[in-house]
């Protein structure tokens, strides 16, 4: 027997990214979105539902650029950090320790410690509700060779992505921490 329940984001597990992006000065600044996904293949276009009144919002809507990070579960309580903590009151970079690359693509810049980085530009900015959906081609991709299978793909268990899930976060095989976890080990 199946409960009816309320028309809500009932799509499960929600992949975990870190997307940077730079304000008009040059200062980047991360944020850690779980509403990211493939939104079309040709030509390729990564979606970012992000809330208008987030920091972030504004430097991707005025830049029209970003970069999808996909961090490993070794960086689960600094991805949480990023999420919790607003870039305009703190440099989540220097907060971290994670390290801004260059971007080959676009100007906001990489992250060093995440081994698949997706430079995108910005395509369209659909007003949804309570989150504006960002549509951004991917202009380049960057992979850690290190996470290659021997056929060149992806290899998931070396990359170690995580999901997060009704505010919890999960490797592909378990759970390795809660939201807010950042708050509780600093």
């Amino acid at each position: 027997m199946k409960v009816a329940r309320s028309p809500q984001t009932a799509l499960f597990p929600c992949p975990v990214v870190l997307v940077t992006c730079i304000d008009a000065k040059g200062k980047p600044n991360i944020i850690t979105l779980a509403w990211a996904g493939v939104a079309c293949s040709n030509p390729p276009i990564i979606s970012i539902g992000i809330r208008p009144d987030r920091y972030s919002y504004n430097l991707i809507k005025q830049s029209e650029e970003f970069a999808v990070n996909i961090p490993t579960e070794e960086y689960v309580k600094d991805t949480d950090f990023c999420g919790l903590f607003s870039g305009k009151a703190v440099d989540k970079f220097a907060e971290t320790k994670l390290t801004p690359d260059p971007a080959e693509q676009i100007k906001p810049p990489i992250i060093r410690e995440c081994p698949v980085n997706i430079e995108c530009i910005v395509k369209s900015l659909i007003p949804l509700g309570s989150h504006h959906l960002f549509l951004g081609e991917v202009v380049n991709v960057l992979v850690d060779e290190s996470i290659l299978d021997e056929k060149g793909r992806i290899d998931l268990v070396k990359a170690a992505p995580f999901t997060f899930n009704s505010g919890e976060y999960w490797s592909l095989k378990k759970k390795i921490g809660d939201i807010g976890l950042s708050k509780r080990s600093r």
